[in-house]
């Protein structure tokens, strides 16, 4: 059975969450509210939820499921090197609507689709996200919609498109952002921005220190 609860109510909050661990850590998936947009959730070090959760969005594997961390000091155990650069974009926009794009760690026992090595991670801006997270450890998330339909910026719209297939929704009314994250590659020899969201390509640029064209070129 699918669980709603109002996570602006503190009660409903702490069942909603306790409830989204219960499902998680038995491989179910969960909606959960971000800064950007809604998210569809699983554990992502369990490549059935996550084959579930790619499954539920109609989406194949060489679009692999990006994850979200609840600290910034999880990415040391998730990243084979964290790059200079990163650790700049960490300090001056996490949490935030930044993704960042980087080697994974090759110990990492997870698959989350064809990445060739790589992993995006974000850390959100969000409480009721944060919550989660820090409670159950890195989550594969991506946004809470059918592919190639609209981003959810509500659980509603989360469930009008997922339903039954999601067995936790936590709503915690409109997403602030209601657009998904900027996207930077840090795997290249030098960053390039994959897609630009809430945060601009030119606050990016002043933070690395470069100009901004050289971010959105090849």
């Amino acid at each position: 059975m699918t669980g709603n609860f109002d996570c602006t109510d503190p009660g409903e909050r702490d069942a909603g969450i306790a409830a989204a661990v219960n499902a998680l850590k038995g491989g179910g998936l969960v909606v959960l509210p971000t800064d950007t947009v809604y998210g569809i959730g699983a554990n992502a070090f369990d490549s059935s939820a996550v084959a579930a959760l790619l499954a539920a969005k109609g989406r194949g594997r060489d679009m692999p499921v990006p994850v979200l961390v609840g600290s910034w000091h999880t990415i040391d155990g998730l990243v084979y090197s964290v790059p200079r650069t990163a650790r700049e974009l960490i300090r001056a926009f996490w949490p935030g609507a930044l993704s960042l794009v980087v080697r994974q760690a090759p110990s990492l026992a997870w698959d989350l689709g064809d990445a060739d090595g790589t992993v995006m991670l974000r850390m959100p801006l969000h409480p009721v996200a944060i919550d989660l997270l820090r409670e159950v450890g890195p989550m594969a998330v991506s946004s809470a919609n059918i592919s190639g339909s609209p981003a959810a910026v509500t659980a509603a719209d989360a469930r009008a498109q997922l339903g039954d297939k999601v067995e936790v929704y936590l709503d915690a009314g409109p997403s602030a952002q209601q657009a998904a994250s900027t996207i930077v590659d840090l795997t290249g020899a030098h960053p390039r921005i994959l897609r630009v969201g809430p945060v601009s390509a030119e606050s990016v640029a002043e933070v690395l220190g470069v100009n901004t064209e050289s971010l959105l070129t090849e």
